[in-house]
Formats: structure tokens, sequence, C-alpha cells
């Protein structure tokens, strides 16, 4: 599988930022979730989180919330995740998995490593692990050959924006605003100043999510970002009591109009 700097390098290439797409294992069903993160690459997004379903999140909105519950109701496991990614091994882009970091823990952090680079993943991104205390799970990365993607925050300082960037690799994780994920009608204003400083700060590559929901705010995001992170635009469709075929129609309708964004803010 193609490494996720080398995908967004290819992406650079083309004056463009990535759209990355978020989705739970497991929500409708494995196999649902399956179709669904099918549908996203064949609609244009260009690289793929993949999230553990938990029970206790820190940054997940209500409309994730809702869709993990779903999925953690119907029986989802953490093993499901590496046959998800397995999966989708063929769309040949990367597919980086998001945990909270008990169930790495919980199955070996080693294991948990090993497990996802042999079913084709690309990386983890940890949003409650710092890199402060990561030195195991930066070891087993290594050794994996996979992605570490941290966070930064508006509330970052230069230091912990210097760390964070050192300790990545593949992109850094921006939350464009304080709080949790979810639609909001405007994308946090600091967005931009805390991309600018952390490439300063040493980041090759800065992503942003938390929020982002139209074709809109993807094109302004787009116009000085990496890449955009979109999940609760995209879970949403596949919580109505339409048809699971009707749902993805409207996931993949969605993926276009924010696919269509990201080009719109296209760099000279």
């Amino acid at each position: 599988m193609v490494s996720t700097a080398t995908r967004l390098a290819a992406i650079k290439d083309e004056s463009r930022a990535a759209l990355i797409g978020y989705l739970p294992v497991g929500f409708p069903t494995v196999e649902g979730s399956i179709e669904a993160a099918r549908t996203l690459v064949e609609n244009g997004v260009d690289i793929l989180e993949l999230g553990i379903p938990y029970t206790d999140p820190v940054m997940d909105g209500p409309t994730i919330q809702h869709a993990v519950d779903q999925a953690l109701a119907g029986g989802t496991r953490v093993d499901d995740v590496f046959t998800v990614v397995a999966a989708l091994a063929d769309l040949d882009v990367p597919v980086l998995v998001m945990s909270y970091f008990n169930p790495i823990l919980r199955r070996g952090v080693a294991k948990f490593a090993s497990d996802l680079a042999a079913a084709g993943g690309a990386g983890i991104i940890t949003p409650d692990l710092i890199p402060d205390e990561a030195s195991e799970w930066i070891e087993a990365a290594d050794a994996a050959g996979l992605d570490r993607v941290f966070l930064v925050a508006p509330s970052s300082t230069p230091e912990r924006l210097a760390l964070t960037a050192r300790a990545c690799r593949g992109f850094v994780y921006a939350a464009s605003t304080m709080g949790v994920t979810g639609e909001r009608t405007q994308v946090g204003s600091a967005a931009r100043t805390l991309v600018e400083d952390t490439r300063a700060a040493g980041a090759a590559n800065v992503c942003v999510g938390l929020g982002v929901s139209t074709r809109e705010q993807a094109a302004d995001i787009a116009s000085y970002a990496d890449g955009v992170i979109v999940g609760s635009a995209f879970v949403k469709t596949l919580l109505t009591d339409k048809p699971f075929a009707q749902q993805l129609d409207d996931l993949a309708h969605v993926a276009q109009q924010l696919a269509a964004g990201v080009r719109e803010g296209a760099r000279p």
C-alpha cells in the first residue's frame, strides 16, 4: 500500500490538498463499512481514516458517537478493524486507523502495530496520546513501518507544536477548533494560523479536521492546508432511515461535493 507521505506528495504535485475521509469500522455493519469506505474512494476521497468503535471517546461528537454505539451494539470488535483494512488493500490508498490508546494497549502495542501492518494499514491516528508518553508506540510503529499521527490544537504552545511535528510521520492532525467532532457552520478561524505555526515548527504535512462539512469549507481549508479531514458529514448520510443503497448514493454525493471543494481551493 502506498504510504501517506507518498500519496500527499503526489497530490501536492497536482497543486491541491488531499481529501481524507473518516468512517467508523462496523457501522452500519462490518461489511457495510467496507462498502462505505469504497464509496468514498470511488467518489474522490484520497486517504481513508477508519475509527475503532470505543465506549469512552473524548473527541467524537454526537453524530460519530451515535454511529459508534450502533457498531458496538452490533458486535464490532477490534479484530474487525484488521479485516476491513485488508479488504480495502486493492484500492491502493493509504488507510489509517484512528484509535484511542486503550484498545491498542489492551491488544499489546507491538502486536497491534504488527497486525495492522500485516493487514496493509498505513498508520494510526491517536487523539488521546501525546508524543511525550508515546515512546512505546513510536518504537512499535517504527518496527512495523507505520505512520504516527498526533494532534495539535489552537491552544498548543510553540514547544508542543515542535515536539509533535518531530514525532509525527505522515502528517500532523490540526484540530481546527477546541472541542469535539461535528459539523459546524464555520470552521475555526484559528486553523490557518495553526497550520502556518505547525509548518514553521517543522511539520512537512499538516491536515485540518473537526467541523468540515461543506464544499465551501473544504475549498477554504484546501487553500492553505495539505489535507482536509471530514468525518461527521459522511457518517450522517448513513444514519438515515433510507435503504442502504440510497445511503451510499447520498454518501457518494457528499464525497463528490467535498472533493470538488478541495480542488476549488487549489493553490497556484
